[in-house]
């Protein structure tokens, strides 16, 4: 186990600033490529081109002018053509071609020769999105990412078309038309590839249906974009997000101090498995700086074991890599409700909301399976348009 000591100083880690030449945007695709170029395609656009963006809000806006999508978890991709030619484009303007390698062929197969496409790489295992697979194609080694290409292939879902067949540039057109001119580029496509069309409506009521539907298959929300709108590239003016709102409760096994004051940093929190053993899954630190003090009195009391008996916290994650390894672990006595965006690999991706103390809710009642998706998978699909509606 980690040393459960207090920290006499801890860095604190700003998330980079977006730059598409040097840097990676907080949250976009990880890269070994940063700093590379593009090669010249012969497109009305150059990659890098800066995607259009969402400004999150809390709430899928109605009234008319409005087409509703789903909001897929995976990797933004700008996808260009030039008849022998493919380039692949995170959204920090990086390079992912050689990642995707069976993406690059299947955008070579389509009958079109000249395009750029707006899209988002998925992995779909056993009828649900899986972000950790699409993790593991960020690997150095060529020979790894054609293993798991052939094992867990991704699929481009597409909801833009930027550029068309005949060399013409799309992005001064509003959405509406522009949507039309993807449906029947998406005509031509041959169906169950891996490239797809993305669904869309204009039915509030069938957004809500789907925001409803996507634990079981992991989607990360909705998008709203105006119809009437042009492309905004690298603006959040055009289009909003909507993010499914989830919470579980879990155990508060450890925490870590503040760099600076003594106040209470960050709370570690736990759930248990199906071997009775509390694992360290994420934290929470959405506190001000006098809820940090209170949580002193809280917290200093419980300190002692047993903190974590399954995976500890401290070590080097996915989402967490320069995190101090120095803790306090505590009883397990207290329960708090958090509210987050993903699980995935066992944790947290991200931080959490604290949201409440749950005093009345046993610790052993803190289990994963809270935070498990609905165990249905998705129908087989028939056309390009992949399905979201559900068995039951």
């Amino acid at each position: 186990m980690p040393k459960a000591t207090r920290p006499k100083s801890r860095r604190n880690i700003a998330p980079p600033k977006r730059n598409l030449s040097t840097r990676v945007k907080a949250g976009a695709v990880p890269s070994e490529e940063l700093g590379q170029t593009f090669p010249p395609i012969r497109l009305p656009l150059q990659p890098p081109y800066p995607p259009a963006e969402a400004k999150s809000v809390s709430e899928i806006p109605s009234g008319p002018g409005w087409l509703y999508e789903p909001k897929w978890d995976g990797f933004r991709c700008l996808a260009f053509r030039y008849k022998s030619e493919v380039l692949l484009q995170s959204k920090a303007g990086q390079p992912l071609g050689r990642y995707f390698p069976e993406v690059v062929a299947a955008l070579h197969s389509l009958p079109q020769r000249r395009f750029v496409l707006d899209g988002e790489i998925a992995i779909f295992s056993a009828g649900q999105l899986s972000f950790d697979d699409l993790l593991l194609r960020i690997h150095p080694a060529e020979s790894r990412i054609r293993k798991l290409s052939a094992a867990t292939p991704g699929t481009l879902m597409c909801f833009d078309l930027l550029g068309n067949d005949d060399g013409k540039l799309l992005i001064r057109l509003p959405l509406v038309e522009r949507r039309q001119k993807l449906e029947e580029f998406f005509s031509t496509v041959p169906p169950k590839g891996m490239v797809r069309l993305s669904p869309a409506t204009k039915e509030r009521s069938q957004a809500e249906q789907w925001m409803r539907q996507m634990g079981a298959i992991g989607l990360d929300g909705i998008i709203a974009k105006r119809l009437d709108e042009p492309y905004r590239s690298g603006e959040r003016t055009a289009m909003v997000k909507i993010k499914r709102i989830r919470t579980a409760d879990c155990v508060v096994g450890g925490f870590r101090y503040a760099e600076k004051g003594g106040a209470i940093g960050s709370l570690l929190l736990g759930l248990y498995n199906q071997q009775g053993l509390v694992d360290h899954v994420g934290f929470t630190s959405s506190f001000n700086a006098e809820q940090r003090r209170e949580l002193k009195k809280i917290v200093e009391p419980l300190i002692g074991p047993p903190g974590y008996t399954g995976h500890a916290p401290g070590g080097p994650s996915r989402w967490s890599t320069k995190r101090s390894t120095e803790w306090q672990p505590l009883k397990t006595k207290l329960v708090c409700e958090v509210q987050y965006d993903h699980f995935s690999g066992g944790r947290f991706r991200h931080g959490t909301k604290f949201l409440r103390w749950r005093p009345e809710k046993k610790p052993r009642q803190c289990t994963f399976e809270q935070v498990k998706p609905a165990a249905k998978a998705l129908p087989a699909t028939t056309d390009n348009t992949f399905p979201l509606e559900l068995a039951g």
